[in-house]
């Protein structure tokens, strides 16, 4: 069954499947209690500690964790003043979209089979699952890294009832050349494979609420008003990925957003021609923000 689900994925340009256990995730644990005795958290994880670790608490009969990569890289635009990761059309479409198909085809292949898929929004750690089902490895910034396409992968994952024979995570890190830790904007990479999330450039140009003095000399130490690609830029794992085969990421690709025409627009104009986006969701008031806090 496990080859049936891989030549599936396969089919429908998903290269990177892997299965991680639903088991208790003592490992993930330690890292992340670790983080909140330091309030080392963005406020965006999922609150609840034990629906963090076990993935049973969010499907009770959890026997496996599908788990699959969404590498998204284009090339680099040197003069977008938005991240790569929202070049394209909102991940979370494209990744979850994907993920239902491959539920439906597991419906009717498996009696029973009952799952919840998450890209972005569940309660577990993306990147720990990823890490748990073999697909890459993790960098000193936190970020999960492979061989092909670097760090530049979305990660998406199913929690279901079927017990997928688990892979074997792998057994090696990143080069620790500490290029991201030196170059990083708000120095929130603390060398030992934990971030301040706080002081993270991509955090700060999506917070809501005023932004501090200390936000505001981190954000303008870098021309991106949405996201920051810093951290992954300096790495020696990014220097020759490859582009992504996902047709999806590949079209209708945006670059730059004119602050100056944003704030002619009307909410509504915003959100019909940008509500497709993954840089949308906070509305246009936070990128008009950004921007002249930026450039003034």
């Amino acid at each position: 069954m496990k080859n049936n689900l891989i030549m599936f994925c396969n089919s429908i340009g998903i290269e990177n499947v892997g299965i991680a256990p639903a088991e208790y995730y003592n490992d993930f644990g330690v890292i992340w209690k670790n983080q909140l005795d330091k309030n080392y958290v963005s406020g965006f994880e999922e609150k609840d500690i034990e629906k963090r670790l076990n993935p049973k608490l969010t499907l009770e009969d959890a026997k496996s964790v599908i788990v699959c990569l969404f590498p998204y890289y284009t090339g680099t635009e040197e003069h977008s003043n938005i991240s790569k990761y929202v070049y394209g059309i909102d991940y979370h479409k494209i990744a979850i979209k994907k993920l239902e198909t491959i539920s439906d085809f597991l419906k009717s292949t498996i009696e029973g089979f009952q799952y919840k898929a998450f890209v972005d929004n569940g309660p577990l750690s993306d990147r720990h699952v990823a890490y748990r089902a073999g697909l890459g490895f993790l960098g000193i910034n936190s970020h999960l890294i492979t061989d092909k396409y670097g760090s530049f992968v979305f990660i998406g994952y199913i929690i279901n009832n079927y017990p997928f024979e688990p892979d074997k995570p792998q057994d090696r890190t990143c080069y620790l050349c500490f290029n991201c830790v030196r170059n990083c904007p708000g120095q929130c990479i603390l060398g030992d494979f934990t971030i301040n999330p706080l002081r993270c450039k991509s955090y700060i140009t999506q917070k809501k609420r005023d932004l501090t003095k200390e936000d505001i000399g981190i954000l303008k130490k870098h021309r991106l008003i949405w996201g920051c690609d810093v951290c992954q830029d300096v790495c020696p794992h990014n220097k020759n990925v490859q582009k992504t085969t996902i047709k999806e990421f590949r079209e209708n690709l945006t670059y730059n957003i004119d602050c100056e025409e944003l704030k002619q627009m009307s909410n509504k104009e915003f959100i019909r021609r940008y509500g497709d986006r993954a840089f949308s969701w906070r509305g246009k008031a936070i990128l008009i923000r950004n921007h002249q806090l930026i450039n003034e």
